[in-house]
């Protein structure tokens, strides 16, 4: 360990411990204390919190380790990502807490922190964290929840997934195991069918011996004051010769056998009760089984009053003497959903394309607590149809499998939903039964017999890796399906991951919405109003150059600093079966030496900040100053961290941005309306987002940058480790098809709030914003486009211009119009404003 790490542990060790003997309880060390996160928990609040969930963090020095309370005036910052695992930040001021309820129960509370930009070497110190010694101090009672998987505060029992309520997370949790042998009485057993004499004799009924044919989501019912250890819930169907019904999984028994009743497996249920069954919930097809379907009565497995007993048959222990039916399942083909009803259920294989980025969408259904929704796009093909399956993959409560989707697996999707949308083409949405399967994890599973699973295969034995690499994308800004063609008013019929955007937003509203977003929460609005300015940005490599960062420094970076580089070639994999598509990948060299100048490099790159702009802010930044090569030559390294850093926990709403960020927007094509320059002095609000950042456009898959761009489009880790790269820009950045964007500026009607908003055409069919859309021919004039959302390149004949586009902005003075915009929380303060649709005053239904 380097002397550096172990004088960071002394000042964290010597903190803690003056913090315990502190009469006040309080502690505001006299240097800032440096730390890193490691961990990051969160857990259901108790009914007197202000908030719905409450923090644990773990921090470290790089020699020792402590898991605190988060203060509640510091939650926001982990709901906006600025603090997640990774972060590097100086505490100021720490709190010892007595919990007076529990005995001898305490913990140290993080009151205050400031986040910065870089590590301060804690990070880069730690090769192996089981070497991390936890800090613990005797005599101050039981402080075994310190370093144990249990929440600090109040008396639960278990911890939340960080994003979602659906995904087990935990130790408390375990993992699938093969089952142990068993020696079971299978001449005492009843019949799922005789189960109604039972229930109408209060008797107790004999054991049943049944296979789980299909499994649902997690659901977390817990809330504030409830005082059960684990308020989960799960629903399996399960069947015997007799028919098929619903078997309910509560409480404690869920993180004890959730991950143990798999679809296909055989139980012996024992002490199990009965109810009548709960009518209001979704219920998986099972249409194709030959089986009576019992939905009146389900069964219920309880951890007590009376404590069920489950045991799993090993699979060499079945006999075909039981009759039970195998698990069914009823595959489609790309070209065969086309006919299929919109709702019904359909299970698809596909070799993956596209996997878009995680984001989350707010219950609106659950108010305490809060829930999000977390879901994801993919792409998959088939061989039996150009197009591709489109998916919206919902959070299945396989976090192991839904992280691990990547371009290049062979996807299983069970119980998908077909959608059908006007305009568009059809795309399948997940249910709660869904299941997912990847390449991994189709050994033994019983699909893999069936006539279609086999032809899929055969057919991407036809397929060579260098030809499909060439088709794949990752990530980027993709919202599915398009906003109709005529806009309606309080129209319901839109993408029901995103709000409704037939309800018209004011411009002035814009940025109280926008400040209540959480991280990667998305949400669809649609404002009204006047398009004044439009200005058109190269993008990614004119635009670094022309903030001068690239051209002093390209013979000093390494090619790994810069966005675009040559396409690398992937390494083979055999695709001969399905747990032989190998997906070789090795994990990026980090940097974390870098210069100062490097830095601001990777910075510009990034370049996407959010800042909201009064009147006086426009005016004088409106120029888009130049910082002059000799006084970035001057700056010393500690100016320029002071510069980059973030702003501190009173103040996350405003981001400063940087003289280079400015130059990196530069615009290389622009057009304002003959009003604006008059009009602009009036604005009191104007929400601007400086650049385009890189996380909103797709960009090429490659075998080597897996790890890294799994990173970048999963969401932010509930735990750090060594493994996961510091710097999360691949070696290789290959964006799909993307020459630049327009920044729109959109004046509300009343001509006090204007926003920013950016568009960026889709310009190929590579384009996986393309995919499903009617490529609608069109004259290429901007109003076109932006109504259309593509250029029409076989309208000109010509490639791509945009002086030639902005020569017909003249048509957008005084018309108005109504944008639809999507707007998504990247994370650590940088919000996407993107126009998805423009609509003429023609295609606007009068109120």
């Amino acid at each position: 360990m380097a002397d550096g790490s172990e004088s960071a542990g002394a000042g964290l060790r010597t903190a803690l411990e003056q913090l315990c003997s502190s009469r006040t309880l309080r502690l505001r060390p006299e240097r800032p204390v440096s730390v890193a996160v490691i961990g990051l928990d969160r857990y259901l609040a108790d009914e007197r919190a202000s908030d719905s969930y409450s923090y644990d963090v773990t921090i470290t020095d790089g020699l020792w380790r402590v898991k605190c309370h988060l203060s509640s005036g510091l939650h926001h910052l982990v709901q906006k990502n600025t603090l997640h695992c990774g972060s590097c930040v100086s505490l100021t001021h720490l709190s010892f807490v007595y919990d007076e309820r529990r005995l001898g129960q305490s913990y140290v509370c993080i009151e205050e922190l400031e986040c910065k930009s870089e590590d301060a070497g804690v990070l880069s110190s730690i090769k192996d964290l089981h070497a991390l010694r936890w800090w613990m101090r005797e005599g101050i009672g039981n402080s075994v929840n310190w370093h144990s998987d249990a929440p600090l505060q109040s008396s639960r029992k278990h911890y939340l997934s960080l994003w979602n309520n659906e995904d087990p997370h935990g130790g408390v949790w375990i993992p699938n195991s093969p089952p142990a042998d068993v020696v079971i009485d299978v001449s005492k057993i009843c019949l799922l069918g005789d189960l109604d004499t039972f229930f109408a004799s209060s008797r107790r009924p004999l054991p049943l011996l049944v296979r789980v044919l299909h499994r649902s989501r997690l659901r977390y019912y817990g809330k504030p004051g409830q005082n059960i250890d684990h308020p989960f819930q799960a629903y399996f169907e399960v069947a015997d010769q007799s028919g098929v019904m619903s078997m309910v999984l509560w409480n404690d028994l869920c993180p004890e056998w959730y991950h143990r009743l798999v679809v296909g497996s055989v139980l012996y249920l024992q002490n199990y009760s009965l109810k009548k069954s709960y009518q209001n919930r979704s219920r998986p097809q099972i249409s194709l089984l030959p089986l009576i379907n019992f939905t009146n009565t389900e069964i219920c497995l309880n951890p007590r009053n009376p404590s069920a007993v489950v045991t799993v048959i090993p699979p060499k222990s079945i006999q075909p003497q039981w009759g039970l039916p195998d698990v069914t399942y009823a595959f489609s083909t790309r070209s065969e959903i086309e006919n299929l009803a919109s709702n019904q259920a359909c299970d698809i294989i596909g070799l993956v394309t596209f996997v878009g980025r995680v984001e989350r969408i707010r219950n609106k259904g659950n108010s305490i607590p809060e829930k999000f929704w977390t879901y994801r796009w993919v792409h998959a093909v088939d061989g039996t149809s150009d197009s591709p399956f489109i998916l919206e993959i919902f959070a299945s409560s396989q976090p192991d499998i839904f992280n691990n989707i990547c371009p290049m697996t062979y996807l299983v999707c069970t119980q998908m939903r077909v959608c059908r949308e006007g305009g568009c083409a059809v795309y399948l949405t997940s249910s709660a039964e869904t299941q997912l399967f990847i390449t991994g994890c189709h050994k033994k599973q019983q699909y893999v017999s069936d006539p279609k699973v086999k032809a899929f295969i055969q057919w991407t034995k036809t397929l060579k890796d260098s030809v499909i690499l060439r088709k794949t994308a990752v990530g980027g800004h993709y919202s599915y399906p398009p906003p109709p063609s005529t806009f309606t008013p309080y129209n319901t019929t839109v993408n029901n991951t995103t709000s409704q955007a037939g309800s018209l937003m004011a411009v002035a509203d814009l940025q109280g919405e926008i400040e209540s977003l959480q991280y990667r929460e998305c949400r669809r609005v649609a404002i009204q109003g006047h398009i004044t300015a439009v200005h058109y940005h190269r993008w990614p490599q004119e635009a670094l150059q022309s903030s001068g960062v690239i051209d002093t420094q390209r013979n000093q970076q390494p090619e790994s600093a810069s966005v675009t580089v040559p396409r690398r070639s992937a390494p083979s994999s055999s695709m001969g079966n399905m747990e032989q598509t190998g997906i070789p990948s090795s994990p990026p060299s980090s940097d974390s030496t870098a210069s100062p100048k490097r830095r601001r490099l990777e910075q510009v790159e990034k370049a996407v900040q959010r800042q909201y702009w009064t009147r006086a802010k426009v005016q004088s930044e409106r120029s888009f100053p130049m910082r002059q090569e000799e006084e970035e030559e001057e700056e010393d390294e500690e100016e320029s961290e002071e510069r980059q850093s973030p702003q501190t926990t009173d103040n996350s709403e405003v981001v400063s941005v940087s003289d280079s960020e400015h130059a990196a927007v530069r615009p290389s094509a622009s057009w304002e309306s003959s009003d604006w320059a008059l009009l602009k002095h009036n604005v009191a609000d104007h929400i601007s987002s400086c650049s385009l950042d890189p996380q909103s456009v797709p960009e090429r898959f490659h075998f080597d940058d897996r790890d890294v761009l799994l990173h970048k489009v999963n969401l932010s880790p509930s735990r750090w480790s060594p493994d996961l790269p510091l710097n999360t820009q691949p070696a290789t950045h290959t964006p799909v098809d993307c020459a630049g964007y327009f920044t729109l500026t959109v004046l509300g009607l009343n001509q006090q709030a204007a926003v920013d908003a950016l568009f960026i055409p889709v310009l190929s069919p590579e384009d996986p914003r393309a995919v499903g859309k009617l490529a609608v021919l069109h004259d290429n004039t901007l109003m076109s486009c932006l109504s259309m959302g593509h250029v029409c390149v076989q309208a000109s004949g010509i490639d791509f211009s945009p002086e030639a586009l902005l020569s017909s902005a003249a048509a957008l003075e005084e018309e108005r119009l109504v944008c639809v915009l999507d707007v998504c929380l990247l994370g650590q303060n940088r919000v996407e404003i993107l126009c998805s649709k423009v609509y003429r005053t023609a295609d606007i239904t009068p109120v």
